[in-house]
This record gives C-alpha cells, structure tokens and sequence, in this order.
C-alpha cells in the first residue's frame, strides 16, 4: 500500500487568492474545498466576532474562544482579516484587498453587497478579471429572492423533507445541512469552471448560486420521474422504491443494508440465504412482482438473517457479488479501516490553542500525485491582518491606527 502521508498537498490552485466573505456553511465549505487545492483562501470577517459559525458547535468553551466546531471543520488552512464594510477606511482597505484577488464569494442577502457599494457591477468596474460568486438560498432574482434562508428552510422548500422518513414520520429534516453541503459543492464548481474559461479568455464571471436550484439539480430520480413520468416521490423510509428486497434489514445483532437491485444478485441472494424457493416463487420471481410484494418478501428476508450477525452477512453478500453494508454510526465510519486507508482525516497541530489541535476531513477524493490538505490550522479572528494589510502597504502603525478608528 501506498504511504499517503508522503505525498505533497496538492497544487491544482495554487497562485490563486480567494476573499472568503461567507458565514455558516454553504460558501465556508466552497472555499474549504478550494483551500484544499491550495488557493490562498483569506477569510474575511467583521472585527466584532467574524463568522457566526465560531460561536457554533458542541463545545461551549470552543464557542467562547470564538473557535466553535462548527467553523473549525470548515476553515482549516484559510487566512483572516478583519474588516468594517460600513466603515469609510475599511472601505478601502477591501478595495485594495479586492483588486489582488481572483475570486470572491460571499452568502449575502440578495442586494447587501449593493448596499455596501460592493455588487458585481462596482467590483468588476475595479477587477475586471474578478470571478465573483454570490450564494444565497434563493438566488438573486424571483418572489423568493429576498427571503431568508437556512438549511432547514430549503430542505422544507426543496421536497427533500416531504421524501425523507416514511409514512407515519415524513416529513423529516436529513440528518445534516444537506442543502448548505450542496450549494457550497455546486459553488466550488461553478467557481473552478468560471476559472478555467478565465484562462482562455481572460475574462472574470458573477455566479448566482441558488442553495434551492443546487438541491433540486442533485435530487434525480425523485424530481425527473415528475417531470418526465408525472409520478411523485413518495417517503418510503429505509427501502428503495426502484427495486426489492433493496432497503435496511434486521439481522442477528442489528440492521444492515441490502441493495440486491439486478435479477442474478436477488437469485445469488436467496441462496446464500439458504431460501432458493423465494427465487421461483411467482410474488419474487421479478423485478415488478417483487416491488409489488415487497412487504413479504422482506419478511421472508428478516427472518432468515436472523441466523447471523450484520458482519458475517456483510462479508459474505460482498464475496458473492451482492452490495451490502453495516448501518454505522459516525464514529464507527471514522474508526473503519476503509477511512484510514484513504488517509481521509487530517490531524492540525495548534500549538497555542488549550485544545491542542484539531482533526478535520480532507476532499472527497484523491489524487495519485498529491493529496488535497489544509496547509494550516483555523485561523484566529483577525490573525493575518498584519501579514495580508502589510501586501497592501499598511504598515503596523497604520493597522494600529485603523484599529483604534473601528474600521478591522
């Protein structure tokens, strides 16, 4: 095997300086992914208390520090500077902050860049080469444009949350910020390809991403057999509504997931389950028949996984060509070994924090050259305002200055 740790962080936007002006989650983590590739990603945050998400997590003492868990997972090796956009001189600081950089992505309220003086249209007149990225939940024009919006609200919106849960429980809020992950995915995207027509032709782009058009694009089968089909998607809890027996099962010491969708993995299913006879009889004996019955044939199913644990079935349904797997808790995954041999976590040492050092979640895939890795730790509120402001010519006597006025 490979030794991971050996390879470099990966370089694929490296040159390129991102001005981070988000909150939450939906844009931290578009930048978070770009950090990742090596983009110099500055955060910048208002000099009161910078990003609502470092008051936000499980750890009351981190949220104090303003370093909660929430913004810890997704601002590992970016930059931050504070800044007032209100203030006259904090104004021009970030003019000149923006004229240095190649992308900007902020989660505004559809018309507060405007307001600030910062739109599109006043950067672009500074930046013509700028690539500038406005998240919202809604986008920026329609009767929804200037609502607000969270991640619970769009889920709700979207249909994810009329899907999710089953009969007696739906609607029912997915597990986590689905649709904040989403749109920052779709913006990193968006972002990167803004970028590479920039290579051709020089030019910068505005992107107007929508968490609610992101979600409904990735939402498949469940808005396509709609609009194609006219049927709706209804909530069907654990079970697949394309195929049976393919859903969550009960075995010997708990569920597991069995997704035998093809013909011959439902035949090769029923013999290692020591029931060949479910393969002819005329309730299973295809793909229709079996949705049609899936209530029995999943009895049928539970009652003979009841012979063996969620891991003898999992190895065994595997070995054979059927996929299946062990429902896990989030840190049953993060202990598996499928994790360590993907080297998907990343350990960051904070010397001068009292926590010692945070563990955080790489990119959700490799490269055989380089790994995609956060280059340094969350950064404090305001840590490289020296460093980034000096670039600009602020000298310390100037920050001082600027400091004591209100405007970083």
């Amino acid at each position: 095997m490979a030794d991971h740790s050996q390879r470099p962080p990966a370089d694929l936007l490296s040159g390129l300086r991102v001005l981070d002006l988000t909150n939450i989650l939906s844009g931290p983590y578009a930048t978070y992914q770009m950090g990742l590739l090596g983009a110099e990603v500055i955060k910048v945050e208002n000099p009161k208390d910078g990003d609502l998400a470092r008051k936000l997590g499980a750890s009351p003492a981190l949220n104090a520090q303003l370093m909660g868990t929430s913004f810890l997972a997704q601002n590992a090796g970016k930059l931050s500077v504070t800044v007032d956009l209100k203030h006259p001189e904090g104004k021009a600081l970030f003019r000149d902050l923006v004229a240095s950089a190649d992308v900007l992505v902020e989660n505004f309220r559809p018309g507060v860049m405007d307001r600030l003086g910062f739109g599109h249209e006043a950067l672009r007149a500074a930046n013509p080469a700028l690539i500038y990225c406005a998240i919202s939940g809604f986008g920026q024009n329609g009767p929804l444009a200037g609502n607000p919006a969270y991640d619970q609200i769009v889920q709700g919106m979207s249909g994810v949350m009329s899907i999710t849960g089953d009969a007696d429980t739906a609607p029912l809020r997915v597990g986590y910020p689905l649709c904040d992950t989403l749109g920052g995915m779709a913006a990193a995207f968006a972002v990167v390809s803004a970028l590479v027509k920039r290579e051709r032709t020089g030019e910068g782009a505005f992107i107007d991403l929508s968490m609610l058009d992101a979600t409904l694009s990735a939402m498949g089968w469940a808005v396509s057999n709609y609009l194609i089909a006219g049927v709706e998607a209804q909530p069907i809890g654990n079970q697949n509504a394309t195929a049976a027996p393919s859903g969550a099962f009960r075995c010997a010491d708990g569920p597991i997931n069995i997704a035998a969708n093809k013909q011959e993995q439902f035949e090769t299913l029923c013999g290692l389950i020591g029931r060949p006879d479910l393969a002819t009889d005329p309730r299973f004996a295809e793909r229709e028949t079996r949705k049609a019955n899936r209530a029995a044939i999943n009895a049928e199913l539970e009652q003979a996984l009841a012979a063996k644990s969620a891991q003898e079935w999992e190895s065994l349904f595997n070995a054979h060509g059927i996929p299946a797997g062990r429902i896990l808790s989030v840190p049953e995954i993060l202990a598996h070994p499928q994790i360590a041999a993907r080297d998907l976590l990343q350990d960051i040492a904070m010397p001068e924090a009292d926590f010692g050092g945070v563990r955080v979640v790489r990119a959700g895939f490799d490269l055989a050259d380089s790994q995609p890795a956060a280059r340094c730790p969350p950064p404090w509120l305001g840590e490289h305002n020296a460093r980034i402001y000096g670039e600009l010519g602020r000298d310390q006597a100037a920050l001082d200055r600027l400091r004591a006025g209100g405007a970083v």
